[in-house]
Parts: structure tokens; C-alpha cells; sequence
């Protein structure tokens, strides 16, 4: 089963259709979807795979007394509402064939009414959303029938701190999130607390993963930076050593360079603890320049 899946089947199962203006407005949040379409004017059909998904959608307009049929074509299940008074349903009305959210629902933002948008929301995510596996990327979508819906439903969770971007092309209207934080705030918000904890572990322990590829990587590039800056080094001092020049270096420069060709994957700064007269890295690092300088000729 799917990530999108066990999250609609934990909202199926977590939300009672005891409070029916809850059950109203998690209804009209499935009439917006993209799987909803209007068939002889006043008749509305759901699309789904999902038969959790269509027995959510069946309640819901028994609850409400919508009278319905149920049909399967193929893996395909298909709900059809008798003609019913969706003026009933206040927020939302069917023009040319389509279902449009009034945009009065904005207003509907006071405490008493947040959990019938929240209901909304809902509907709207069972009835044509997903979010994939956190564990390969982030990202939630929800798929609406038409822009004016996309354009309303984007204002409310707006108005919830979640910013939701929009994605319009010819036939297809949705909004996604694609930030790990904001899906979490959207789950919790239709009530999938289990699913919040599962995204959240996951993305916790992701984070943790970057991080220490990031601390290795970081180590790796030091280290490498270390090995070719002895390599130099060391080629420096051999040749300072076939040609005779060696013996003509101060002290302290001939002291820094056996050590270095002793330890060749020693730090600055422990080699310069393990001098006679201990200095700090940028001491050992003039001493080690100023050889290969000599090498050079300069």
C-alpha cells in the first residue's frame, strides 16, 4: 500500500460522520476534485480505485440523503447521485456542467467554522490528492476540477500559514507543496496524526543523513586538501636532498621537514606540536612554504 493510501485510509477511519455540517463540508470538498464530474445537469459522479475511498464517499451522501448508485468498470469504482437540491449543500453550485466553490466560503474563518474547513480540506485531499513517499522526495497534490476551485481552496489553506503553489496547464489545475514542514502542517490539519509522525520520523532522520554526508564530505575535501599539500611538500624537501641543499637550511626549517616527511598525513597543527619548540599551524605553514619556495628557486 502506498504512503497516500494508508494516510486516506487513517482519515477514513479517524473521522465520525456524527457531526453532519462536518459531513456537509467534507462532501463539497470531494465535489471540487478533479475525479468529480457532472453528468445531465444536476447528477454528480465520483471516480476512484480506492474502495475505502468509495465507501468514504457513499456515507457521507447517505448521511445526508442523497440517494446514489454504486457501479464498478474494471478497477474502477463509480458513484452517481440521484438529482438532488445542491443548494442544500449552501457553498457551492454547478455551472456548465461544473461544480464551482462560492468564493463566500473565504469568509467563513472564525473559530466556530474552522472545523468545517478543515473538513473541506479534507474531502478535497481524499478526493483527488497524494503525497509520495517521503522516504524518495516531498511532495502533496491536490487535483481540482477547475481554477476558480484551485484559486479558493490555495486562499484557505492560505489563511491556515500553509502556502500551497499552483500548478495550471490545459487540463490539469492543482496545488502542491513540495516542503517537508508544510506537509506535515496539512496533514495535521485534516486530522492524519499518524501520518504526521511517520512523515515526520522519516524526514527527521533524512535531515540527520545530510548532515553527516555533508560533515564527511566536508572531512573528505580537508583531508584531500591535506595528502596533495604534503605531496608538494614532500617532493620539495627530496629535492632540496638530491640536489645537497638540505644541509644548508636553518635548523628549525631542516626540523619541520623531516617531520613532515615522517608523518605525510599529519596536520599543521599536530606537526607543530611535535616540534622541539612547539608552534601553531600558521608557523609550520610559513616554515613548509618557505622550503618550497627554496626549492624553487625563488
Amino acid at each position: 500500500m502506498s504512503f497516500s493510501s494508508d494516510i486516506k485510509q487513517e482519515l477514513n477511519k479517524a473521522n465520525s460522520l456524527a457531526n453532519k455540517e462536518n459531513v456537509k463540508f467534507e462532501l463539497i470538498g470531494y465535489f471540487i476534485s478533479a475525479n468529480i464530474s457532472v453528468v445531465k445537469g444536476k447528477k454528480i459522479k465520483f471516480s476512484t480505485e480506492s474502495d475505502y475511498n468509495i465507501n468514504r464517499f457513499s456515507k457521507l451522501l447517505s448521511n445526508l440523503e442523497i440517494n446514489h448508485d454504486i457501479d464498478v468498470n474494471g478497477k474502477t469504482f463509480n458513484i452517481v447521485t440521484k438529482s438532488f437540491d445542491i443548494d442544500k449543500l449552501e457553498y457551492i453550485e454547478i455551472k456548465e456542467n461544473e461544480v464551482f466553490l462560492k468564493e463566500d466560503i473565504i469568509k467563513l474563518s472564525d473559530s466556530k467554522s474552522e472545523e468545517k474547513i478543515k473538513a473541506l480540506i479534507r474531502g478535497a485531499f481524499l478526493g483527488a490528492g497524494s503525497v509520495n513517499n517521503p522516504e524518495n522526495s516531498y511532495h502533496l497534490e491536490i487535483v481540482l476540477s477547475n481554477e476558480m476551485n484551485l484559486k479558493i481552496l490555495q486562499k484557505i489553506l492560505f489563511s491556515f500559514g500553509i502556502n500551497a503553489k499552483e500548478l495550471i496547464s490545459k487540463s490539469r489545475y492543482s496545488i502542491y507543496i513540495k516542503e517537508g514542514e508544510e506537509i506535515s502542517k496539512l496533514l495535521a490539519l485534516i486530522g492524519a496524526n499518524k501520518a504526521v509522525m511517520q512523515f515526520e520520523d522519516i524526514r527527521i532522520k533524512k535531515e540527520m543523513r545530510g548532515k553527516v554526508n555533508r560533515i564527511v564530505n566536508c572531512e573528505t575535501a580537508n583531508l584531500n586538501k591535506t595528502i596533495n599539500a604534503s605531496i608538494e611538500q614532500i617532493s620539495a624537501i627530496k629535492k632540496l636532498q638530491k640536489e645537497g641543499r638540505f644541509s644548508k637550511l636553518d635548523d628549525n626549517l631542516k626540523e619541520i621537514a623531516i617531520l613532515r616527511v615522517e608523518n605525510p598525513n599529519m596536520s599543521l597543527v599536530e606537526l607543530g606540536k611535535k616540534l622541539k619548540e612547539p608552534i601553531g599551524k600558521s608557523g609550520v605553514n610559513y616554515r613548509l612554504k618557505k622550503i618550497m619556495e627554496i626549492a624553487n628557486g625563488k
